[in-house]
């Protein structure tokens, strides 16, 4: 039997007493290293060496998609433990519900139509499927250094005379900072293989209608690319879908056009003034919603400071330490009140910094829509004028127009922009966002759009008994979405719109989208107040 062992780095933890580990930071490795040893691999031969596999015969691809009454509905987080508030007295409140673009991806009740359901209406069949997906669960990224941060003030705090915990804050004498950088955590990587297989239940009928290998497209990003392999090891079979489709890696950098992050092709997008305006009203909320956390956490600590950013850090680690670790001791100091007031201030940072309140937030989700509309047209995209890749995008190899299903894989931002782009007027029918206090009844929440695993759904559907035979209408995070935005789309309880009026629509609203200007153009920040469709007023 062959032993493994894993090596801790422990750099901080080499004393007993609180202050010499309070906060530091303990690195895992694995595999270890020296551990590969090839000359051993004969002795462990694959399954085609072994044989004997026995009679495995298919059974028919499943379309839940059409016959699952009810649906199922995206609910569990196992294997990860269920936090509770401060005053968790209220067990039907959700803590993961508030983590905005940190929360695990669950169903979406409703978008406005409250009848509609995930399941396609009676009368019609799936013609194809487009699927834009966020990556999965993931560490903390390399632009957050917020929670590294936090444990190096407790750290330092600790290392100093007069530092004392008690109460609701005495684990920080001995808690560690175990969090990685930017790679999917263990649950990530289940949750998108679970997706996969979730994905497959709903529209595997599809791939009877394929001629050649689907085409799947992700970046270089390890967590974008990882999140690719994962949700097609579930949607295929494990053993050979490496085989069964082609898995496209678009280059994620600066100076690369790439419609699944667009953000490096759009200048404004990276300025502080412009792309990150968002910082300045989330900045405000937080002063006002964490006054009574400060005034009651700050008595349990001596020796450091609780500011209101070392609040939100706090917050921010419950969410991480969650789905990395399992579970996580800083969910519980916040009540229900204060981790609806995070939840808005991530809806207020995504509003104006990637939804309806961005005058960039358009042109960002532009090249994906006119990527959208070619393949629901069949027809190559002609005019280059957004983020899309002329050199991928005129290949009939890398771009194919005749596929039954697609599965792009993105970033929170680019959902949000996405949705932006293709004038979900619903979401933002409460905007402009108050930074002073939460609208009631409120239309943008960003755990609703952008969450970990969350999931842009187009379903092109036939329906015999209408009028227009072909209709096509959007799935967000299971929530069918209203269409009205678009010219030429009516309303409708199941959220359809007939596919000639959309793609009309659609070519509309792109011919009133100024990617040069309002990516390129030297300008600053209009009046927020005067956006509500991403882009940068006239």
């Amino acid at each position: 039997m062959l032993a493994i062992v894993l090596l801790l780095a422990l750099p901080f933890c080499t004393a007993e007493s609180a202050s010499s580990y309070a906060g530091s930071t303990v690195a895992d490795s694995y595999p270890p290293s020296g551990a590969t040893n090839t000359a051993v691999d004969t002795y462990f031969p694959d399954a085609s060496q072994v044989g004997y596999a026995g009679p495995t015969p298919s059974g028919a691809e499943p379309a839940a998609i059409i016959t699952a009454v009810p649906f199922s509905k995206v609910e569990g987080v196992f294997p990860l433990s269920r936090p509770n508030s401060a005053d968790g007295a209220d067990t039907t409140f959700n803590v993961m519900h508030q983590w905005g673009n940190f929360a695990p991806m669950y169903s979406v009740e409703s978008f406005g139509l409250p009848d509609a359901s995930p399941v396609i209406p009676e009368g019609c069949g799936i013609n194809a499927v487009h699927l834009l997906m966020r990556h999965g669960a993931r560490y903390p990224a390399s632009d957050e250094p917020e929670p590294s941060q936090f444990a190096s003030k407790v750290h330092a705090a600790a290392s100093k005379k007069g530092f004392s915990v008690t109460g609701d804050l005495e684990f920080l004498a001995t808690w560690t900072y175990k969090l990685g950088v930017n790679g999917l955590t263990p649950y990530g990587r289940e949750s998108l293989f679970s997706h996969g297989v979730a994905f497959r239940y709903r529209y595997g009928k599809l791939l009877n209608a394929f001629t050649d290998l689907p085409v799947f497209r992700t970046t270089s990003q390890d967590r974008m690319l990882d999140s690719a392999l994962n949700f097609a090891a579930g949607f295929f079979e494990i053993r050979t879908y490496e085989t069964d489709y082609h898995q496209e890696i678009i280059i994620e950098g600066i100076n690369f056009n790439n419609t699944l992050a667009p953000f490096h092709a759009c200048p404004n997008a990276n300025s502080d003034d412009v792309g990150s305006f968002g910082d300045i009203p989330s900045g405000k909320w937080a002063d006002i919603y964490l006054q009574d956390a400060r005034k009651r956490l700050q008595p349990m600590i001596q020796g450091l400071n609780l500011t209101i950013d070392l609040l939100i850090d706090m917050q921010e680690l419950c969410a991480f330490e969650t789905v990395a670790l399992g579970y996580s001791k800083f969910c519980d100091l916040f009540t229900e009140e204060e981790w609806e007031g995070y939840e808005y201030y991530v809806d207020l940072n995504f509003w104006y910094s990637c939804g309806p309140g961005n005058p960039t937030a358009a042109a960002q989700g532009l090249g994906y829509v006119q990527e959208l509309v070619s393949r629901l047209t069949h027809t190559p995209i002609n005019v280059w004028n957004s983020s899309t890749n002329s050199t991928l995008d005129s290949s009939n190899i890398t771009f194919p127009l005749n596929q039954p299903i697609y599965v792009d894989f993105t970033h929170d931002v680019v959902l949000a922009s996405v949705a932006t782009a293709l004038n979900f007027t619903s979401l933002a029918a409460s905007g402009p966002l108050p930074a002073d206090h939460i609208p009631p009844h409120r239309s943008y929440i960003s755990s609703q759009i952008a969450p970990f695993s969350g999931q842009l759904v187009a379903q092109v559907l036939s329906c015999p008994a209408s009028e227009e035979p072909t209709h096509i209408r959007f799935l967000l995070n299971d929530g069918v979405v209203p269409l009205t935005g678009i010219h030429g789309c009516t309303e409708d309880s199941n959220g359809l719109c007939a596919l000639p009026s959309f793609i009309s629509g659609m070519h509309e609203r792109i011919g009133q989208i100024n990617f040069a200007h309002d990516c390129f153009a030297n300008y600053t920040m209009p009046d927020p107040d005067h956006i509500m469709d991403g882009r940068c007023p006239s």
